[in-house]
Order: structure tokens, then sequence, then C-alpha cells
């Protein structure tokens, strides 16, 4: 599979028809809100005037960073195994919700710092057993970059054929949170102190030290605003493999929701190669971690979720998609005034299109 996309911008010649569709609905005009707004989406991201959700699945991508031995987190390295194994064994976060809306479940060993058991769930996609510390070298070498890129759009595509038409990635890895604070702050000139959070959950002395240490690596690497650099110097394996799962998610038309801070910063990245790929994509929610609004409002995004989350794991995905299965399922089955001898109103003549998400 070569490592490029053909990511077109999405056709709008269904636009009118799928607004008149969802404005002909047995409801006062516009009174199911961003619900309408996500009916009109998945419709034109389908191309479809009764668009479906098919094997709806989430891919959670795991990897260790070497930028934990300089203490930019409140938990051992050794967690992110811990936690893979926790995923395999159903007993997170993410399996609850998943499981509760209907979703499959992946998780990919992307880099983590731990032989792994061979499990069902659980795909060996190994790039290295964590990056380097890129508080003094680049976390990836170029090939590492290229391989992790390459494999995150195998596991996407695998899943296509497999007749998954909606997707969503979450990630686990330790001080993986420092990788999109610096990703986000170099490639939005965000204010690195907007963009570092508590990740895991540090205090005010932990956070300040994890900014100094985010200050001093961005100066030591120098001034770079080309992506795919930046994601070699500073990225995870877990990030990288989500940035090409997003761009061949995009390619292959799938329905893509976001989660939170770093699945958004690994997000950013792949905008930045291909612009219009954000046009298949739904934001889950906004996280709790500092810098995910302002990268939300940079990216022209409008979540549909505030609930103050910030685990990662792609919790917001599971949470959300209940939402896509009502916003598809009143398009398709909800009686329009016509179909049920209700009298309408006509829309104003300034009524205006509902603009997507």
């Amino acid at each position: 599979m070569p490592l490029s996309f053909i990511i077109p911008h999405l056709d709008t010649a269904l636009q009118s028809a799928l607004q008149n569709k969802i404005d002909q609905k047995t409801k006062p005009l516009g009174s199911l809100g961003q619900l309408e707004k996500l009916a009109l989406k998945i419709g034109l991201i389908q191309n479809s005037l009764t668009p479906c959700l098919q094997k709806p699945s989430i891919v959670v991508f795991a990897g260790d960073h070497g930028i934990a031995e300089a203490g930019v987190s409140a938990y051992p390295q050794s967690v992110t195994a811990q936690m893979v194994a926790n995923f395999l064994a159903g007993g997170a976060a993410i399996n609850v919700f998943a499981k509760l809306s209907g979703l499959n479940l992946l998780i990919v060993d992307a880099g983590v710092k731990a032989d792994l058991p061979d499990h069902p769930n659980l795909i060996a996609a190994k790039i290295a057993p964590g990056t380097h510390n890129f508080f003094t070298r680049p976390a990836m070498r170029h090939d590492q970059c290229r391989q992790a890129l390459q494999a995150g759009a195998e596991i996407v595509f695998n899943q296509y054929q497999q007749g998954c038409n909606c997707i969503g990635f979450g990630e686990m890895g330790i001080a993986n949170t420092s990788s999109a604070t610096v990703l986000v702050h170099c490639l939005t000139d965000i204010p690195l102190e907007q963009c570092v959070g508590r990740g895991t959950g540090l205090d005010d002395d932990k956070l300040n030290h994890k900014l100094q240490v985010l200050q001093q690596a961005q100066l030591h690497h120098g001034d770079n605003h080309e992506p795919l650099t930046l994601l070699g110097l500073f990225g995870g394996f877990e990030i990288a493999m989500m940035v090409g799962a997003y761009l061949k998610a995009a390619e292959l038309g799938m329905v893509i929701i976001v989660d939170g801070f770093i699945a958004s910063a690994a997000l950013l990245v792949a905008s930045k190669l291909h612009v219009g790929m954000l046009d298949y994509c739904i934001y889950s929610h906004v996280s709790d971690e500092q810098g995910h609004k302002a990268l939300l409002d940079n990216l022209g995004a409008q979540p549909l979720l505030n609930l103050q989350l910030r685990l990662g794991e792609g919790t917001g995905i599971a949470l959300v998609y209940p939402l896509l299965q009502a916003a598809v399922s009143f398009l398709n089955n909800m009686a329009s005034f016509e179909d049920a001898g209700v009298d309408s109103v006509e829309p104003p003549k300034t009524h205006r299109e509902t603009p997507v998400l």
C-alpha cells in the first residue's frame, strides 16, 4: 500500500436535498438542533439521502514515550503495558462504553515497551519498544515514522474491507500528552503554556516541571513547522499510526469520530498533510485537558459533548456514538409532513441551509 492519499473535499451536490428531507420531518424547523447538522454531515460524507452506519469500530493505539524519563507524568511508564492488559481483559472504561454502544474494539501495540502476549483483539504492529526521549534527540527516525503511518493506514483498510464505514481512534501511552502538547504548539502557534495540561493528574509543581521540560526540548530541536518532521521529532508511535489511520479513513470515505486532546493532535498533523480530510470528521467532545478547546477552535470544530473528560482511550467516541445513530435514524425513519398527513409551515424565505459540523 503506497504512502500517499487521495482525499477530495466532500461533494455537496446532495446538500439541498438532504436539508429539505430534514426540514420536511414532522417537527418545527431546526428543532432537533445539532442532530440535524449531524444527519446532514453523515449524509454528505456517504453521499446518500439514506446513510447508514455499519460495523462501527474504535481502534486504540498504544505506545510508550521516552520523554517519560524526564518526569512529565504522574504515572510510571510500566502503566502503558498494564493498561493494555486491562483493555484486553475487558476491564477499562473504553471496554465498558464500547460494549454499551455496540462498538467493535481493537487494541494496537504500536510501540509498547513490553512484550505483549498474543490476543485475538490485539494487533501486533510494534515499531520499537517506545520512542526515544525527545528532550535530547528525535523521538523516532524518519523510516520509523513512515512505518507507523503505513501501519495505521493498513489497519484502517483492513477494517474497511470487513464492512466498517464508521471509525474512531483512541490511544494509550504514558507521557503522550507531552508529545501532543508540543505538536499542537508547533503547528498552531498556540502558546505552549496554553497547551500543556495535567495529563494523568500532575500537581502544580509537576505541571510547571513538565512545561519547563517541553520548553527546553523545543529549544533544543529548533523552530520547525513541517508536520512530518515535527511528528518524527516529538511524536509517539501511537500518534503517528493515528495520523496514517485518519488519512486512510478519509480517503475511503468513512465517517470519522474524533476523541480528545491526543487524538485531536494526531488529527491536526493529518490535516496539515491533507486539509480535505477534516470534511470527514465528527468531533465527539471537548476535553478537560488544557489546550483541547483552543485546538478545536483552530480546527474549526464543533464538538457534540462537554463532559469534562480527560481519559483518552477513545471514551468520547463510545459515548457520542448513540447520537450518530439517532441522527441517522431520524433521517431515515421519521415521518415527513406529507407521510403523516400533518400540515406543515413553509420555511421562511431567508431560511439558510444548516452548516455541517
